[in-house]
């Protein structure tokens, strides 16, 4: 029996990283400054901690500037408010990322509304889901562009292909759904109380898991031949002898592997695109931020 083939996403983001650096260079010899980029990380989370010294790092290596901004668990609302309308109005900054989840005694919504639609490099803001809504441009939640990207990457035209997207998140599904209907598919969002949701995904030509459960689509879900794009991340819980607990997605990958015609991997498939989307967010904030034109149009 043959096997899916295995989407790399590793791979795509190192080379649309590298991309990004291409068009940085360029960026910063025609604007006079470095395209930059400013991350609040709000107490000390410890998975919060490493993605925000990862996205610093490769902010760097693609040769724009980073700014970081590490306040304690206990700041006020006001204060965190204060300094997200202080990265508003600073020229250096192009792109806004506050990292969540913030400590729980902060209003997250009510922050993310604050940043300024011109740099929310994380396209949550009202305006920013609006314009995606209407198919309008802006700028688009990373994870489901970089879904997106691998999806046009393996098959090309997406017209006419039946999606269904498992989440209904303002992260991934609902963006995930804006995305594909504005590639012509036909999309439906699935969740946890839609009803026979096996037989919903088995008519799928493209299936997006983003549901935060481990393990959870079956062989047996999959449409012969389907693509599968898995946006989940979940640890086990240690077996005896283990330090940590595997880490799946939301998709049985062995159960899955010999019935779809491709599949992403966890670790190695989505996770690697975030970042460098978000690189890529940046850059085009810059570019509108400053007045000049975009010579990648692929970017």
């Amino acid at each position: 029996m043959s096997q899916a083939e295995v989407i790399d996403g590793k791979a795509f983001a190192a080379g649309l990283r590298e991309r990004v650096g291409v068009a940085a260079a360029a960026f910063a010899a025609k604007a006079g400054r470095k395209a930059g980029l400013a991350v609040v990380l709000v107490g000390d989370d410890p998975a919060s901690q490493v993605y925000v010294r990862s996205k610093g790092k490769q902010t760097v290596e693609a040769g724009m500037a980073s700014f970081e901004h590490k306040l304690p668990a206990a700041t006020t609302q006001a204060d965190l408010i204060a300094l997200v309308e202080q990265l508003n109005a600073d020229p250096a900054v192009d792109g806004i990322l506050v990292q969540l989840p913030l400590p729980k005694h902060l209003d997250e919504q009510a922050v993310v509304e604050r940043i300024s639609p011109n740099k929310d490099v994380d396209g949550l803001t009202p305006t920013s889901t609006g314009r995606l809504a209407l198919g309008l441009p802006g700028l688009v939640p990373c994870t489901p562009l970089g879904c997106l990207m691998l999806l046009k990457d393996k098959l090309g035209s997406l017209s006419g292909k039946d999606a269904v997207v498992i989440g209904r998140s303002i992260l991934v599904g609902k963006p995930m759904a804006q995305l594909l209907l504005a590639e012509s598919c036909t999309v439906t969002i699935a969740h946890s109380r839609t009803q026979n949701l096996p037989d919903v995904v088995r008519r799928a030509d493209i299936v997006v898991a983003a549901v935060g459960r481990p393990e959870m689509v079956k062989g047996d879900w999959i449409k012969p031949g389907a693509t599968v794009i898995d946006v989940g991340i979940n640890r086990l819980p240690a077996l005896e002898g283990e330090n940590r607990g595997r880490l799946v997605g939301d998709v049985d990958y062995e159960d899955v592997l010999p019935v779809a015609g491709a599949i992403t991997p966890v670790p190695g498939g989505v996770g690697p695109m975030t970042i460098a989307v978000l690189l890529r967010n940046t850059l085009v904030a810059a570019h509108r931020n400053a007045g000049v034109a975009l010579e990648d149009q692929a970017l």
